[in-house]
This record gives C-alpha cells, sequence and structure tokens, in this order.
C-alpha cells in the first residue's frame, strides 16, 4: 500500500450488549471504503464499550460486555478491545474517549518514528503522515446528534471537525439526510464518510437480547463463544433487562446544567 496515505484507526463506542456480527461486520465495511479512497490505510481497529455508568437499561455489567467482546474478536487479526473507557466511574463523552485514544495512539507514533529515527536525530522518514482517528458508527448515531440535551454542541464540533465520523448505513436509515439537515455536518461534510452496506443485515443488540429472554435461538447472529459464554453466566434474563429500568441515562443528567442550543444553531 503506498507509503504517502494517512494510517487510519478506527474506534467504535457503544454499549456492546452483547457484541454481534453485524458490530464486527462494521469494521470490515469501513475499511474497504476507506482503503478505496485512496488516501488512507486502516492500521486498527478499537472496540471501546461504555462504562456502566451510562445507565441504559439492560445493560449487564462492563466486565461481561468486554469478556463476550474479546471472545468475538479473537478471529480478528486488526481489531482489538479497549478496556480504558469502560473502567470509568462514570459515563464518558465519546469525543473524551477520542481525545484519550488519539493521545495515545500519537505516542506510540512518535516512539516509532524515534526508533526509526537517523544517526544525526532527525527522523527518517520526515514526510509520513501522522496518524489519524475517527469514529466509526451506525447511520443511527448522526440522528442521536438531534436529541435535545445527548451532546453538547462544542463536542459535535470537535468530533467532526478534530476527528470525523465514518458512518454506515443500515437498513431504511438515511445518514445523508442526517448531513444535509445539520448545519454542523454539513460544514465538515468532507469529514463524515458515508458508507453503504449492500447486504442488508438488520441483527441489534436488542433483538439478541429479546431473543435470549424468550429462549429463542441466536445461532449465526452473534459468535458461539459469545453464546456459550452467556449460557454459562446466565446473562440477558428477564431480571437483567430490568436493570437500570426507569433510570435516565447519564448523558442527560450529566449535561443537564450544560447551556443546550440546537446543532442547527
Amino acid at each position: 500500500m503506498a507509503s504517502c496515505r494517512v494510517p487510519l484507526v478506527l474506534l467504535a463506542c457503544g454499549s456492546f450488549n452483547p457484541i454481534t456480527n453485524q458490530h464486527m461486520r462494521l469494521f470490515e465495511l469501513a475499511r474497504d471504503h476507506m482503503h478505496s479512497t485512496g488516501r488512507y490505510e486502516v492500521v486498527g481497529g478499537i472496540v471501546s464499550p461504555v462504562s456502566d455508568g451510562y445507565g441504559k437499561q439492560g445493560l449487564v455489567p462492563a466486565k461481561h460486555r468486554i469478556s463476550m467482546a474479546k471472545l468475538a474478536l479473537q478471529s480478528s487479526n486488526w481489531v482489538t478491545v479497549d478496556e480504558w473507557e469502560s473502567q470509568q466511574p462514570d459515563w464518558t463523552e465519546t469525543v473524551v474517549t477520542m481525545r484519550y485514544h488519539y493521545g495515545r495512539i500519537l505516542k506510540e507514533y512518535e516512539q516509532s518514528a524515534e526508533r526509526h529515527s537517523d544517526a544525526s536525530g532527525n527522523f527518517a522518514s520526515p514526510s509520513s503522515p501522522f496518524p489519524q482517528l475517527k469514529l466509526l458508527c451506525g447511520a443511527d448515531f448522526l440522528s442521536s446528534f438531534k436529541i435535545p440535551g445527548l451532546w453538547l454542541d462544542d463536542h459535535v464540533e470537535e468530533l467532526v471537525e478534530r476527528f470525523g465520523l465514518v458512518c454506515v448505513s443500515r437498513g431504511s436509515l438515511q445518514p445523508e439526510r442526517a448531513v444535509h439537515e445539520s448545519d454542523t455536518l454539513f460544514r465538515h461534510r468532507r469529514n463524515v464518510f458515508l458508507v453503504r452496506e449492500w447486504v442488508r443485515n438488520e441483527t441489534s443488540a436488542t433483538e439478541i437480547r429479546r431473543a435470549l429472554r424468550r429462549d429463542l435461538s441466536v445461532k449465526y447472529l452473534i459468535p458461539d463463544s459469545v453464546m456459550e459464554y452467556i449460557r454459562q453466566h446466565k446473562l440477558y434474563t428477564e431480571d437483567s433487562e430490568r436493570r437500570n429500568e426507569g433510570t435516565a441515562l447519564r448523558p442527560l443528567i450529566k449535561q443537564a446544567h450544560q447551556p443546550i442550543k440546537s446543532l442547527d444553531d
């Protein structure tokens, strides 16, 4: 692959409750698309499960979601699971998680450059492009920007301007419309990459949990290793689905004191 391509890491944040085959497919689709632009070389992928502090109903403990994700991604040679976000005592804003990972990526890049520096102390490849980090998401993610109180305007701005989005469409959702209707997304549209999934797959973690509660088969929707883990630990029961019942999502509470404006203001 051409050396002038920008090294790119894809980061997916979410509940992963549980991780599904569709979650993993997003990485493959995004990598193919970003390679096809001729501008990027995808060098890694990160799955970052949210912490228990998120407060979403039915969210099983992070230790289980981390374990299931690691089992699922044993088959991948480029996507890994990172525990940092899941270990935070409170819910972490997506842009804060991205800052953390980008700082770590830059540090690794600088250390690698130092190892390859020449005798004069200069980097051997001064023209080598800096790595980038982009958020990998589904089409429904773009719609979340419109939910009052869920996002801070400056976080959205930083997310799309500094980092960028790789958004994979699913079903009838139209991410193009979300970009068109948002001044912020439209302004930074060159940093919003829309990927079309032509092989329709409507699998969702919500439907997986519903099937498990009803003792229905989820084989071929999630990896066998994840199914076995769920069985061993007796996850996704009627009791677990009531976890956090009646609790407001932590973002709505944490950011309630912040001045919220319309994304299009």
